[in-house]
């Protein structure tokens, strides 16, 4: 009988109990991975659309003027225009309709709610169950004075609770701004 090798019964059982337990927490990760394998698809999305319209209202005017006073180029401050620009478009302004959004203020508090639009509000396909906002507000860069500098934030939220938020600045640079 000494002379028998093998497992006791005791063995074989611990055996299979820690065998079982990592296999189970090896066959967790490999469920969440493939759960989560679609979302980095979806946050890429996000991004994409969320530095799309980043990039869009960075490149409208920030002027004292509504762009289309005459007086746009030479203020230098909303004293002298005739029509000052504010936060918020002005009466009748879109992004997708006429007249235009024309200054960055313009943009701030729009939304998509439902899908994303191209400039010309003609809806994207694929991108129906995504909705953005934008929000432009004075503050403060470095030296520059809140009166001359905004900070821009564009929120996207997308399928399976993804959101993104990207922030951005805009300053005032035309030649009639004093840093």
């Amino acid at each position: 009988m000494k002379n028998q090798r093998g497992f006791t019964l005791i063995e074989l059982i611990i055996f299979i109990v820690v065998v079982s337990a990592a296999l189970a927490g090896v066959l967790t990760v490999f469920i969440q991975a493939t759960r989560g394998s679609a979302d980095p698809q979806l946050r890429r999305q996000a991004l994409a659309i969320a530095e799309s319209l980043l990039e869009e209202v960075q490149l409208m005017p920030f002027t004292y003027c509504d762009p289309d006073d005459p007086v746009t180029e030479t203020a230098t401050s909303t004293a002298s225009c005739t029509v000052a620009e504010t936060l918020g478009p002005e009466a009748g302004e879109s992004r997708t309709g006429s007249p235009q959004f024309d200054n960055v203020n313009d943009y701030n508090g729009y939304t998509m709610a439902s899908g994303i639009s191209s400039i010309t509000g003609t809806l994207i396909p694929g991108l129906g169950a995504y909705s953005a906002s934008v929000s432009v507000q004075a503050a403060a860069l470095g030296s520059v004075p809140a009166s001359d500098a905004l900070r821009i934030t564009v929120t996207v939220n997308g399928p399976a609770g993804t959101q993104v938020r990207l922030e951005g600045w805009r300053a005032r640079f035309a030649p009639n701004a004093v840093f």
